[in-house]
């Protein structure tokens, strides 16, 4: 999931280190100090970003944008994902400008800080690093906020993403949580996490005395999915945002739903030592919360029941 993602009409392509990264509009060879946050003509959202209307009218919060570091306010806000995950991260038609969710609320805290914003495509593993050395200001990549990572960064959640289930439009076979799961025929993703939580249903329905499940297992999520479709199984377990986003569909003919229990938050990652930083991440999504942007934000991509209540520092456990 890597490659580049930009902002602006004028977009100048260079490569650094296998990544691809586009300029967000301004000319390299103009002048690089800092501007005052006011000056600085802000970005626009692509046309097929599916939040565009609502990133666009985003205006920079005074308060917000005079604490931000002065890197950034001369630099720009340098942000690195992996592109490849929709409804997260996918590549618009043009095949080089990265739209979904994340680049979304990238872009919108850009423009609530008045600071213009460039994203790098980059692989997933060297997006931490990149972070550490400064080559980027955070990463946004759904990636897991967890203990293991907060070792190494900071994180602000953003959202709280688990596992969800398909199943056909108006859930004719009602299934609404885990326990409807019994003496039911589920398809799933062999050997993932999906599969891990089908057989965890089975063994609790079992164990209290009900119907196992019949669990059918695939080499990928269309297949798996294919086979609530043609009424073969009653419900497919998957990552929720896959869910949703396959959902948002009117031609695939399914419903998302959430299974409760199973979410995690989801962190934007900075350099520990970089407080002004994180403290400016953190306001700026506390004020899309509050003002409503970040809701709707969600819910261009369908992806409502993500939606945290405020911006937490390291809050997995």
């Amino acid at each position: 999931m890597k490659k580049i993602v930009t902002l602006g009409a004028l977009l100048l392509a260079t490569t650094a280190c296998g990544a691809q990264a586009l300029d967000s509009g301004t000319d390299p060879g103009a002048d690089s100090g800092a501007q005052p946050a006011a000056e600085v003509v802000l970005d626009q959202a692509p046309a097929e970003e599916k939040a565009a209307g609502v990133i666009n009218a985003i205006n920079p919060d005074k308060d917000l944008a005079a604490k931000v570091p002065a890197s950034v306010k001369s630099g720009g806000l340098k942000v690195v994902s992996s592109i490849g995950y929709p409804p997260m991260e996918l590549w618009a038609s043009d095949g080089k400008t990265a739209i979904g969710f994340d680049p979304a609320l990238a872009r919108a805290i850009a423009r609530k800080l008045g600071v213009k914003y460039t994203l790098t495509d980059e692989e997933f593993n060297s997006q931490i690093p990149g972070v550490l050395t400064g080559r980027y200001d955070f990463v946004i990549s759904s990636m897991t906020d967890n203990p293991e990572r907060q070792a190494k960064i900071t994180f602000v959640d953003y959202v709280q993403a688990g596992s969800g289930m398909l199943v056909k439009k108006g859930n004719p076979a009602g299934v609404a949580g885990p326990g409807d799961l019994c003496g039911k025929t589920v398809s799933v993703v062999d050997n993932g996490s999906s599969m891990e939580l089908a057989e965890k249903y089975d063994a609790d329905c079992k164990s209290g005395g009900k119907a196992a499940l019949t669990i059918l297992k695939f080499a990928g999520d269309t297949e798996a999915m294919l086979q609530v479709s043609n009424g073969r199984a009653q419900a497919t377990i998957t990552d929720y945002v896959v869910a949703a986003y396959k959902a948002a569909d009117p031609k695939v003919g399914l419903d998302a739903v959430t299974l409760e229990g199973t979410e995690s938050p989801w962190g934007i990652g900075m350099k520990p030592d970089n407080t002004a930083l994180i403290e400016s991440v953190k306001g700026a999504l506390d004020s899309l919360i509050k003002s409503g942007e970040y809701g709707k934000l969600l819910a261009a991509w369908n992806l409502d029941k993500l939606a945290v209540q405020s911006a937490v520092v390291n809050g997995g456990k």
